[in-house]
């Protein structure tokens, strides 16, 4: 797997992911869309530990800083 999600995008994932951790425990999320969104917050964690994310590899995203 290559590489594809950079510094940037990797804490956004995770700041998002964690507001929406908050939210659902915080009981301002209802319980079916909490657990939605917290799968995908769980995604989103995923992602950004490997720095891979197969959606941004199929629609040719790249967002690492290119080496000179």
């Amino acid at each position: 797997m290559k590489r594809n999600i950079g510094r940037a995008d990797r804490l956004l994932r995770v700041i998002i992911a964690a507001i929406i951790a908050l939210l659902f425990l915080n009981g301002t999320i209802g319980r079916t869309w909490g657990l939605v969104l917290m799968v995908i917050a769980i995604v989103l964690v995923l992602t950004s530990l490997f720095r891979f994310c197969p959606l941004y590899r199929l629609g040719g995203i790249d967002s690492c800083r290119k080496k000179p």
